[in-house]
């Protein structure tokens, strides 16, 4: 990850994932210096986490980065097979203030992201 900084995390995919994710999340966003997008970034890590849960698997894998004063969220579900994810998922990230977010699934389950300003 060339000229960004990053940081990941592996969840239990259980209730309170999402909100270990948040915490995570916001704790570092504030440590390299964006304390402006809390509550943005907060509700998009919650849908992205609780989505990846509801896949069913065993864990499941939360990555950040920035550059350019943006924080890109992944979520990765460790489910295989699965059918692309419930159709009002990206509209809610979008809807949060993400300035792009996507979700597609692979060998390693299904992985969702956004792109937030901050």
């Amino acid at each position: 990850m060339a000229n960004r900084r990053g940081a990941n995390w592996s969840l239990e995919a259980e209730p309170w994932a999402a909100g270990h994710a948040r915490k995570n999340v916001i704790g570092k966003l504030h440590e390299w210096g964006y304390t402006r997008a809390d509550t943005a970034a907060s509700e998009i890590v919650t849908i992205l986490v609780n989505s990846a849960v509801g896949d069913g698997g065993k864990r499941v894998s939360l990555h950040l980065a920035d550059q350019n004063r943006q924080a890109l969220m992944v979520v990765l579900s460790h489910q295989p097979g699965l059918a692309v994810t419930d159709e009002t998922v990206l509209p809610r990230i979008a809807e949060l203030g993400a300035t792009s977010c996507g979700t597609d699934t692979s060998e390693d389950g299904r992985r969702l992201w956004a792109v937030l300003d901050l």
